[in-house]
C-alpha cells in the first residue's frame, strides 16, 4: 500500500514539474495576474466566498453582485485565457481564497486556438486534481462551452470537449457540469443572437441571465 501511494505521489510531482517546464504563456497573463494580487492586499477578500474564475465570460460578469445579491463572491476571471492558464496560476488566483465552491468557465478559448477536445479535457482533469489536492470539499460547478455564434463553426469540436468534461465531472460527487447550450439555441438550433454583445462572441445582460437561472441553485 504504501509503495502504492509513493508511486501516485511520484507521478504527480512530475506531471506538475513537466507542466511548468513546457508553460509558455506566463509573460501573456503575468502582469494581469499581478494586478490581482494588488487587489487583495487593498481590500481583503471574504472567506469561504464563491470564487468565480476562467476566461472572459467570467471577467466580463460585471452584475454579478445583481445576479446573486446575497452571495459572498471573488472573481478571478482573465480574458482569452485557458484551462492551463487557470492550472498554472493556480496557487495565485485560486487557493489563496479557500472557496467553498468556484465556478469555472474555461476551454472555449482552447479549442479555437486548435486544443483537441481530448487534451482540453485532459487539462480539467489536472484543475479538478488541483482543487482536490488543496480542498478536498470543494465544490466545482464548470459551465459548459457555451455557443457563440461567432465561433459556431467549432460547434462539433465544442459539443466533443462537453462530453468528454462531464464524463470526469460526473466520477466527482463534489462536482456539477452545468449545460448552458441548449438554453441558448433557437428553434432551428442555432445560437440566439439576441443574447450576445456585437462581437458574437461575449454575453449581454441577457445571455448572463441564463447562466445565473442554471446556476442558482447550486449557489445556494
Amino acid at each position: 500500500m504504501k509503495r502504492l501511494h509513493f508511486s501516485f505521489i511520484f507521478i504527480l510531482i512530475f506531471n506538475l514539474i513537466s507542466f511548468a517546464q513546457t508553460y509558455e504563456r506566463a509573460q501573456i497573463w503575468d502582469k494581469e495576474i499581478d494586478s490581482m494580487t494588488e487587489i487583495d492586499k487593498k481590500q481583503t477578500p471574504p472567506e469561504k466566498a464563491v470564487l468565480f474564475v476562467g476566461s472572459s465570460s467570467i471577467r466580463l460578469w460585471t452584475n454579478l453582485r445583481e445576479s446573486f445579491p446575497k452571495l459572498k463572491f471573488i472573481n478571478r476571471g482573465f480574458g482569452g485565457s485557458r484551462i492551463e492558464d487557470a492550472n498554472y496560476y493556480f496557487d495565485r488566483i485560486i487557493a489563496p481564497y479557500h472557496p467553498r465552491i468556484i465556478v469555472f468557465y474555461a476551454g472555449e478559448n482552447d479549442v479555437n486556438d486548435g486544443i483537441a477536445p481530448e487534451k482540453v479535457a485532459d487539462d480539467y482533469k489536472t484543475f479538478a486534481r488541483l482543487v482536490r489536492q488543496k480542498f478536498l470539499k470543494a465544490k466545482i460547478i464548470y459551465i459548459s462551452l457555451k455557443p457563440s455564434p461567432g465561433r459556431w463553426k467549432l460547434a462539433e469540436k465544442f459539443r466533443q470537449t462537453n462530453e468528454l468534461i462531464k464524463a470526469e465531472i460526473d466520477k466527482d460527487k463534489r462536482a456539477v457540469f452545468i449545460e448552458v447550450i441548449t438554453a441558448m439555441l433557437n428553434e432551428k438550433g442555432e445560437p440566439r443572437p439576441e443574447l450576445f454583445v456585437a462581437d458574437r462572441l461575449h454575453m449581454n445582460e441577457k445571455g448572463y441571465e441564463i447562466w445565473r437561472r442554471l446556476l442558482e441553485k447550486h449557489l445556494k
